[in-house]
């Protein structure tokens, strides 16, 4: 696996050569990782990227891409000298880039709410439900940010009754 100071160069040089727009959205991710659901988004979106594969411990952890995201992990995504990490706003982000995908509600629209709420949801308290259940170490109801599985199961099934997505009649990047 290439190093991620070799792949950042790489793209330099494709820059240069006029195969890669400085523009270009560039995804840093690993295959088991999140990064997974930034991808679908953005393969939805239709649009052109690249992507830097990382790995943990080692990659994730280098001076360039710390330099992207201090925090050493992934996903994180470059869009020319824009810089978003976190999931959740990785796929708000590139809805937004689409409109014409639909795969966010118009801003303004009551559907819009809802789109933010679903994507603060499923970021927050079912993953961390999920995470602290790989753990084995679920929190107090009353002091988790999940509440209990039971509770949020409902709420999710809830949202769900009669329809196939969570906003609107169409699919978008909360789904």
């Amino acid at each position: 696996m290439l190093g991620v100071d070799v792949q950042l160069d790489a793209a330099a040089r494709r820059i240069a050569q006029g195969d890669l727009d400085a523009t270009e959205i560039v995804l840093y991710t690993h295959p088991l990782s999140r990064g997974r659901l930034a991808r679908w988004v953005l393969e939805e979106t239709g649009l052109p990227y690249a992507d830097v594969i990382l790995d943990y411990g080692t990659t994730m952890k280098a001076p360039e891409y710390l330099a992207i995201n201090p925090m050493g992990k992934v996903p994180a995504l470059t869009h020319g000298s824009a810089v978003v990490t976190e999931n959740v706003a990785i796929c708000a982000y590139l809805a937004d880039l689409v409109p014409e995908r639909q795969l966010a509600p118009p801003p303004g629209s009551p559907a819009r709410a809802d789109y933010y709420r679903w994507l603060a949801f499923l970021a927050g308290p079912v993953e961390a439900l999920l995470t602290a259940k790989e753990a084995g170490a679920l929190a107090p109801a009353r002091s988790a940010g999940y509440g209990n599985e039971a509770d949020l199961l409902r709420t999710l099934e809830h949202a769900l009754e009669g329809r196939e997505h969570l906003v609107g009649e169409r699919f978008s990047a909360a789904d």
